[in-house]
């Protein structure tokens, strides 16, 4: 009986641990969600696959606002650059506000971007698009830019 005790006692160790290492690790960009913070990837990478998450409280250059799968027409068609803007207008922009308070169009510190299935992520099932806050001057920032 002390056996699983001490099992479990280190399974719950190493799953603490990692809750509490996760905002320290770079991973998935298809892992980030809503509250997120992170760095973006700099070299003006066409892919991305991976991110370094960092606490909001640390420097970081990018904050995740809306995490969701496109809803546009094109079924198992590839979003054309037109179905994707708009799309993008119709989450991001939106979900700026309800998670800053602010709108977007108005300031000039902070934008939006995105990031979205690549066409063979597409090809295998992936439609979700995340989309981040980021400062319009390339510098990083603290804290989050969550509203109250």
């Amino acid at each position: 009986m002390r056996g699983i005790g001490i099992r479990l006692g280190i399974l719950g160790a190493i799953v603490v641990g990692g809750l509490i290492a996760r905002p320290f690790l770079t991973d998935s960009a298809g892992d980030l969600h809503v509250g997120d913070c992170f760095d973006v990837p700099s070299g003006g990478q066409e892919t991305v696959k991976d991110v370094q998450h960092h606490p909001c409280d640390q420097e970081h250059s990018a904050e995740v606002i809306f995490v969701g799968d496109f809803g546009g027409s094109s079924g198992d068609t590839y979003p054309t650059d037109v179905e994707m803007l708009t799309f993008l207008s119709g989450s991001c922009l939106p979900a700026y506000h309800g998670y800053t308070g602010t709108d977007v169009t108005l300031q000039a510190t902070y934008d939006i971007a995105w990031l979205q299935p690549t066409t063979d992520g597409w090809d295998g099932g992936d439609r979700s698009v995340i989309c981040y806050l980021y400062r319009l001057d390339g510098t990083t920032f603290r804290g989050s830019l969550k509203a109250g």
